[in-house]
């Protein structure tokens, strides 16, 4: 067969081909599309074949040849469709569904932060209004675990590998608990969520306020500025999905009540799923940088700045210029 006639029986197959490879590289193509497409491909796989062995012209071997690899890259990725999806979600569609739903994050940002800064400067100012909201016992516990003329830095100090994987550990298990508990308080109309983001910004602040104006504020910021820009992050989104719950709950609109709740549980769901991810790296920071004790502290301050900024900056741009799926 001559190329101008195989040309003309294989192009429309060709363009089909195209049209779907181009809708699969955006993340838009039907289900019953994408389980077709190993077929197509392997079709395309024999087209090519044969117009080698034919000894058609370089300019269509090589546009068959530029087809089979765009193929074979989707066809990888529709073969693993739960870590295509995974990656979709966490290089563009988590920031996306963050910007989106900026009206809860922004409030949860406020309750949180707001009650962190405020009883931190007011701790500080009044350091006696501490113990409204740690008992003596636990700040007694922290002067000890923060202070500088200790040989060890926060609660562990230098430690072990098996000891640093253990803590890890810790960090993963209670961390995730909070922000579960903080997404969960949300069925409670909201109060829930309310109540657990202004009680840890308020021990938070606590904390910092009374460490920095006793003089122990180099310790204290120097370990948690590292993990702290994913872990507080973090408990403002699983709070923003819990008062997600709440506001389904009291102003379902138009839609049924349960309803409401659905559809918001199924968007809080995705929110909290990439908190835990944020706090799956907090902890992994937390146990295996912020506990070191060696080096300035200039470097600490300077590697968190940085953590903070690249968080920044993944929630701004991140999913911006193509399609992700999340």
């Amino acid at each position: 067969m001559k190329q101008e006639a195989f040309e003309q029986r294989h192009q429309p197959e060709w363009e089909r081909f195209d049209a779907r490879l181009a809708a699969l590289e955006r993340g838009r193509s039907a289900a019953d599309e994408a389980m077709d497409f190993p077929a197509a491909y392997r079709r395309l796989c024999q087209q090519l074949a044969l117009a080698e062995k034919r000894g058609y012209s370089s300019p269509l071997l090589e546009q068959l040849r530029r087809r089979v690899l765009r193929g074979h890259q989707q066809l990888y990725r529709q073969r693993n469709p739960l870590l295509g999806r995974l990656l979709s979600f966490v290089l563009g569609g988590f920031a996306r569904l963050t910007r989106e739903e900026w009206r809860g994050v922004l409030a949860a940002s406020l309750l949180f932060y707001g009650s962190l800064l405020g009883m931190g400067v007011l701790v500080y100012a009044f350091p006696e209004l501490a113990y409204s909201v740690l008992s003596a016992d636990q700040v007694a516990e922290m002067e000890t675990l923060y202070d500088p003329d200790a040989s060890r830095l926060g609660r562990f100090g230098e430690r072990g590998s098996a000891e640093d994987w253990m803590m890890f550990g810790y960090y993963v298990m209670n961390n995730i608990g909070i922000a579960f508990q903080t997404f969960a308080g949300g069925l409670l109309l909201g109060v829930g969520s309310l109540f657990f983001l202004m009680f840890n910004g308020l021990t938070i602040g606590a904390v910092a306020g009374h460490l920095s104006e006793i003089g122990y504020h180099q310790p204290f910021w120097s370990f948690v500025i590292g993990h702290g820009a994913f872990e507080l992050t973090a408990i403002t989104l699983a709070g923003a999905a819990g008062l997600k719950l709440g506001a389904a709950l009291l102003a379902p609109g138009r839609l049924r009540r349960g309803e409401a709740l659905r559809q918001a549980a199924e968007r809080g769901v995705r929110l909290v799923a990439g908190a835990t991810l944020m706090l799956l790296i907090a902890a992994f920071i937390e146990a295996y940088w912020s506990s070191m004790t060696y080096g300035p502290a200039g470097v600490k301050y300077a590697v968190g700045a940085l953590l903070w900024l690249l968080v920044a900056l993944y929630f701004l741009f991140a999913g911006r210029n193509r399609h992700a799926s999340g």
